[in-house]
């Protein structure tokens, strides 16, 4: 049984936006935060910590290279894409008139 792909943004706890800055920093703290060598394994701890530091560094392995999460980024949205948008059925009375009832012209500042 495979494990569906996790989301890299989800794993870094970072949003799509995210300058490499974000990203560097992110990885680093949670590199820290789940490396053996800086953390002491707790007998009740319910993240294994080699599992969530293979995740972080997968995430970051596919986020930190700029063609690659471009590319990532264009597929996702095209998936996305795919599907037709929905249309809603807009029903006018018959009283309503046919043009707005406000008609506003161009504004032009002027300097005091």
């Amino acid at each position: 049984m495979t494990t569906p792909p996790t989301d890299p943004y989800a794993v870094l706890g970072l949003t799509p936006q995210a300058t490499p800055a974000q990203l560097r920093g992110a990885y680093r703290a949670l590199l820290r935060r789940h490396h053996p060598d800086t953390r002491a394994p707790e007998p009740g701890d319910p993240v294994d910590s080699e599992d969530a530091l293979s995740e972080v560094m997968a995430a970051y392995e596919v986020l930190r290279d700029a063609a690659v999460r471009a590319e990532r980024e264009r597929q996702h949205s095209s998936a996305t894409t795919t599907a037709r948008p929905t249309t809603i059925p807009v029903r006018r009375s018959a009283d309503a008139p046919s043009e707005p009832p406000i008609k506003a012209g161009p504004v032009r500042w002027h300097r005091r």
